[in-house]
């Protein structure tokens, strides 16, 4: 698919990100999502798996799906180019959509993710991954020269409402590479156990999340948790007395 006419922000977006996972602290990042990645999709099943990122390295190799199509922007060794709100896909066409890091360097990341969400079939999967404003790696975001100062770093839970209302079931949140976000080998190695001790207690501070969202069939809807309203109390109503006398008469 040509993408010729393709918004040149967005594409100046998407090359200079791929430029920053190419970086040691881009691979660190891609290596530890890898692991999560696989085990997730380890309990996905189907024939079609599409892979969207702004970068062409780290593949997915699934074990339950039988074929990967990386899709995205016209990046060499891209399988498909296409915009990100006018995918080349049927509705309900893919099994399982990986979205890595797509939000992140978006223009437009809800109609990105109504994209995605369209192409999955009922009962297929979709798996997000993120940056985590709320890690050392989203701090950084916030204060570095390089090109991860362009992401977007949206809130897990913000995408968790976004998937609500387009008709997916959240079935997992995880975290991951709480090592900070250093270039030295040697401070990485020192800070290594931190990694283990965060991936044990899965806390909310890992320089990345992965939210993995089933697809309700059609016309189901996830189900929100009622809310409890305050009761008032209760008012014993007057009741008129009647005397035994009046009762005889009647």
């Amino acid at each position: 698919m040509s993408v010729e006419r393709s918004d040149e922000r967005w594409m100046d977006l998407v090359q200079e990100a791929s430029l920053w996972f190419q970086t040691p602290l881009g691979q660190q990042l891609l290596a530890k999502e890898r692991v999560v990645i696989d085990q997730e999709l380890g309990r996905c099943f189907g024939s079609f798996l599409v892979h969207y990122a702004p970068f062409v390295d780290s593949p997915i190799e699934p074990k339950q799906l039988g074929r990967c199509v990386r899709l995205g922007p016209p990046l060499a060794g891209m399988d498909i180019h296409c915009e990100e709100q006018a995918w080349p896909l049927s509705e309900h066409a893919a099994d399982a959509i990986v979205l890595q890091h797509a939000l992140d360097f978006s223009l437009s990341p809800h109609a990105l993710l109504r994209e995605a969400a369209r192409s999955v079939r009922p009962g297929g999967h979709l798996v997000i991954v993120g940056i985590n404003p709320w890690s050392l790696w989203g701090v950084r975001s916030a204060f570095s020269r390089t090109t991860l100062r362009d992401a977007a770093c949206i809130r897990p839970s913000r995408v968790g409402d976004w998937l609500n209302l387009l008709g997916f079931a959240m079935e997992k949140r995880r975290y991951g590479c709480y090592c900070p976000p250093l270039s030295s080998p040697r401070w990485q190695e020192r800070l290594a156990r931190m990694e283990g001790v965060g991936q044990r207690l899965q806390l909310p501070s890992g320089g990345f999340y992965v939210l993995v969202a089933r697809k309700l069939m059609v016309g189901l809807r996830p189900l929100r948790k009622p809310r409890r309203e305050r009761m008032g109390k209760l008012i014993p109503m007057p009741v008129a007395k009647v005397s035994r006398r009046d009762a005889e008469n009647k």
